[in-house]
């Protein structure tokens, strides 16, 4: 299992037109938990892994966690779009981490690149605050 950080810019990222800040994937997580995120570049990532997303503004943090479903795949109908990740948010861990988020200091992140891997040191932290 590997773990990922996924970032979201709400001021340019959308799920379906809305913006994507915190609380609109804390109440995706309740509502419609299973969804899928582009990615620019294919990812080594597999079935199993975890997406931790971190939200760039207004306060920089990871405040929701979602279960990677199948592996990235091309999305041949849309070529703005390079590649598709399906995922399922955990609905109380996402909650969890929306009322504690992990700020970027406890992640030990410098550039933050729109996919990377989660850093050992910072990956306690984001278990404990999301409960699992």
């Amino acid at each position: 299992m590997a773990d990922w950080i996924y970032v979201l810019d709400p001021r340019r990222d959308t799920l379906d037109g809305e913006p994507c800040d915190k609380e609109s994937i804390r109440q995706l997580a309740e509502e419609e938990p299973e969804l899928e995120f582009w990615l620019s570049r294919r990812s080594r990532m597999r079935p199993g892994d975890r997406l931790w997303f971190f939200f760039t503004r207004p306060e920089p943090a990871v405040a929701a966690v979602a279960g990677v479903d199948e592996e990235p795949r091309k999305d041949h109908e849309d070529p703005d779009v390079p590649y598709l990740v399906a995922a399922t948010l955990l609905t109380e861990a996402t909650k969890a981490l929306h009322r504690d988020p992990v700020g970027r200091e406890d992640l030990g992140l410098g550039q933050v690149r729109s996919v990377q891997k989660v850093k050992p040191e910072a990956l306690p932290v984001l278990l404990a605050r999301a409960g699992l």
